[in-house]
């Protein structure tokens, strides 16, 4: 068993642009993850940093992946970090493609070429009480200033479509609308700005992080609301502050396409984790 009473645990810090990661393999055991070990890890100058800690465990798919937030709660998916993990394990086996459940279900993965990785994110949420909201009411214009759209991936989220996603203060902006009251679990809060038919300039607040360089649900959850709208086609590019996704909304679920990073493994120490028990 993995937890904080061992002497010393591996991880690996991950990217996939610049939405960071702390990945423990627990395949070996199980791990024993506490929302304030999540807190500390999470600290950029006392822990390792990180926007969402990633746990892989063996499961009845090729692996199954637990999600938290830098603020210690769970989160339900991490599309990012979900294809980071794809990559790790497909290069460790050399298949080029792989099946990894989530609470979101069985997501699959595949290689993509010139070392990009694909993962199918789902189908999109699309009830108000999948989402969920408070109240039935119509997800697509929320009754919200600037009349926003609700969308499941899971984990909720809502898109305000603007017209310069520059101009927004997101610092501001996003924690009012992460905690607003028809989100009964909080939500992610993007800006989008509809640069042409099949190209979005994104920025995203994630619920329990803040603002991130880049999200793969919000990426998604974002192309399905702009297609929905009837804004751009279901195949989009989105470029976000940490890089671009591809993102195509097929009959078979929301595929995610994009670059990632194993920057470097290493050790959690006695000391530290002794700090945490």
């Amino acid at each position: 068993m993995m937890n904080v009473a061992e002497k010393s645990i591996p991880f690996m810090k991950m990217h996939g642009l610049g939405n960071d990661f702390v990945v423990l393999d627990a395949r070996a055991g199980g791990a024993t993850v506490t929302p304030a070990l999540a807190i500390a890890l999470a600290d950029r100058h006392r822990g390792v940093g990180f926007d969402q800690l990633a746990v892989i465990e063996s499961g009845t798919s090729d692996a199954h992946l637990m999600f938290y937030n830098a603020d210690g709660s769970t989160a339900g998916a991490c599309g990012n970090a979900t294809r980071c993990i794809a990559r790790y394990l497909m290069d460790e086996t050399g298949q080029k493609a792989l099946s990894l459940t989530t609470e979101r279900g069985i997501l699959l993965a595949r290689d993509a070429g010139n070392g990009l990785t694909s993962i199918n994110m789902g189908h999109p949420q699309l009830d108000w009480q999948d989402i969920p909201l408070l109240e039935d009411m119509d997800t697509l214009e929320l009754p919200i200033e600037g009349t926003p759209t609700a969308t499941g991936m899971g984990n909720p989220h809502c898109t305000f479509f603007v017209e310069d996603a520059e101009a927004i203060p997101l610092e501001q902006f996003g924690p009012r609308y992460e905690l607003h009251p028809l989100y009964p679990e909080k939500t992610n809060v993007q800006v989008a700005q509809i640069i042409g038919a099949d190209h979005i300039r994104m920025r995203v607040w994630e619920r329990g992080v803040g603002i991130t360089l880049a999200s793969g649900s919000s990426s998604c959850a974002t192309a399905v609301a702009a297609a929905r709208k009837g804004l751009t086609g279901r195949k989009v590019r989105i470029d976000l502050d940490g890089g671009t996704l591809e993102i195509d909304w097929r009959e078979d679920g929301v595929w995610m396409t994009g670059a990632t990073m194993h920057t470097f493994s290493g050790v959690l120490t006695e000391q530290f984790l002794k700090s945490q028990a």
